[in-house]
């Protein structure tokens, strides 16, 4: 790598840290470092949700499957609008009313601690795998263009996110998260033209057309494979997941002005996301095409992907290393200068999702575990200390989770399957809460028994014989995980003798 691009990366760098320093001196007490007292701008809000939706899942993720399939997983982009309506309907007033930080705490109020102390755990156990998935995209591409070990990169790239994290608090997430968001918006048009160079537009979208790669799956209401229904019924479940109770996002609506500003904010993030979300997958495409009228420039790479796999090369398929396309274009195609620039695109990608994960996993913790269950009494200046040590062990936690998901073979795909496993309880449990306001703690904890040895047989049936093999797509887990808690629980409701 030429030593401008690496120049180029090391002033990103230098100016996320410089930014948590910058803030780190008027972050000193619980309030600022997780909802920056309150005082973010709407547009700026909005453009942090988006950077925290367009992580490097999206950035390698989304064009490795275009490249592999098709834009069938698109979908799930557009089902972010619908449940926009409901979150913002909905959840915003209900959250500013409350008052509440910790998303969790209504819960507690509705079911007792059972409840509160399930979803807490689900939403830590789901940020540990976001920010492994996400550790993991970063260390895969710069291992790609650099050589460098993955180990060492995640390691690095985890410590720097941490720095800033812990010295800037929420405010410094947002600031951080809003340059993000402009530079991966860049980096992903500046790839498409360096792309579009040398395959122009016209034979980009033909060969699509022809091969089917801009499919978004079939239009049968067939719920046992991947078709439109089945990513559309996945997306809004998931998004309901984000938008009604991820610790992320609800802390995040406390950090407007106002209630107006919060609900502005997430309209903004779909006018942001789906657009870039649709040349993520066009680049996917783009690079086919590309390919496909090149294929000796690809061919290096479908060797390593051979030796490593053990596959042999004339039975390797697209599928096998569309993640890795992406960050090989990057090393043999892009002119010295850009690289750098894209680089810091992907690192942004990566950093803006971690960092906001962070700070609201530390905050789960003071707010759901220590001052709940530890000291209770805790005074502001140890709250604060508290803060600090909880985010820097998740950021650790996070970079041991990106080491052990080395290998996998898609990195959307596991981001999937992990989040369904854990969203599933967590949004039905909030639901039945939230809409059945006569269920009792008892026929609550029946739904989420019930619900759970569902998504369980669900997510692991590939394990189990034949008979208790659920006929569905694993991304259906999550749907049927909140329908049966919520179904079960409203029906144990109305069974009750009067």
């Amino acid at each position: 790598m030429a030593v401008l691009d690496l120049l180029l990366i090391l002033c990103y760098l230098l100016a996320m840290v410089g930014i948590g320093v910058y803030f780190s001196r008027k972050n000193k007490s619980s309030e600022q470092f997780t909802t920056a007292s309150g005082l973010i701008p709407g547009w700026a809000l909005g453009l942090s949700f988006y950077a925290t939706f367009l992580s490097a899942i999206t950035f390698l993720g989304d064009p490795g499957k275009s490249f592999g399939a098709n834009w069938n997983p698109f979908v799930f982009s557009l089902s972010i609008p619908l449940a926009a309506i409901v979150a913002t309907k909905w959840f915003v007033p209900f959250y500013r009313e409350s008052g509440e930080i910790s998303a969790y705490t209504h819960l507690e109020k509705r079911f007792g601690n059972w409840a509160r102390t399930y979803a807490m755990v689900c939403f830590i156990l789901t940020q540990l795998a976001r920010m492994g998935t996400i550790f993991y995209g970063i260390a895969l591409t710069l291992n790609a263009l650099t050589g460098i070990d993955m180990r060492l990169i995640i390691l690095v790239a985890g410590l720097c996110i941490i720095l800033y994290t812990v010295l800037g608090g929420m405010e410094a997430v947002i600031w951080t998260e809003v340059i993000q968001a402009v530079l991966k918006t860049l980096g992903a048009g500046m790839i498409l033209y360096l792309i579009t160079l040398q395959t122009p537009l016209s034979a980009i979208i033909e060969r699509g057309m022809q091969e089917d790669k801009f499919s978004l799956g079939t239009f049968d209401f067939n719920f046992q494979t991947s078709s439109f229904w089945v990513i559309l019924a996945y997306g809004f479940f998931i998004n309901l997941t984000n938008f009604g109770i991820d610790q992320n996002y609800i802390q995040r609506y406390h950090t407007a002005k106002n209630p107006r500003d919060a609900a502005k904010s997430i309209w903004l993030c779909v006018l942001y996301y789906v657009p870039v979300s649709f040349l993520f997958f066009f680049i996917g495409t783009a690079l086919y095409s590309f390919y496909a009228e090149n294929p000796a420039l690809i061919l290096e790479l479908k060797q390593q992907v051979s030796l490593e796999k053990n596959i042999p090369l004339d039975a390797l398929q697209a599928s096998d290393y569309g993640d890795r396309v992406l960050p090989y274009f990057m090393k043999t195609q892009i002119p010295t200068g850009f690289l750098g620039l894209l680089i810091a695109a992907l690192l942004s990608a990566g950093m803006s999702t971690m960092s906001s994960g962070m700070n609201s996993s530390a905050t789960v913790f003071l707010k759901d575990i220590y001052l709940r269950y530890i000291d209770p009494a805790a005074d502001a200046k140890k709250q604060f200390k508290l803060l600090l040590i909880a985010t820097t062990c998740m950021g650790g936690l996070g970079i041991v989770f990106g080491i052990s998901m080395i290998g996998v073979k898609s990195l959307l795909d596991v981001w999937w399957k992990l989040s369904g496993i854990f969203a599933g309880g967590m949004l039905g449990i909030f639901l039945l809460g939230f809409l059945a306001k006569k269920v009792r703690n008892v026929d609550a904890k029946i739904a989420a028994v019930l619900g759970l040895i569902l998504i369980a047989l669900m997510s692991f049936k590939e394990s189990l014989p034949s008979f208790l093999q659920i006929p569905l797509d694993s991304k259906m887990t999550v749907v049927m995980g909140t329908v049966s808690i919520v179904g079960i629980g409203v029906l144990l409701q109305k069974m009750r003798p009067k």
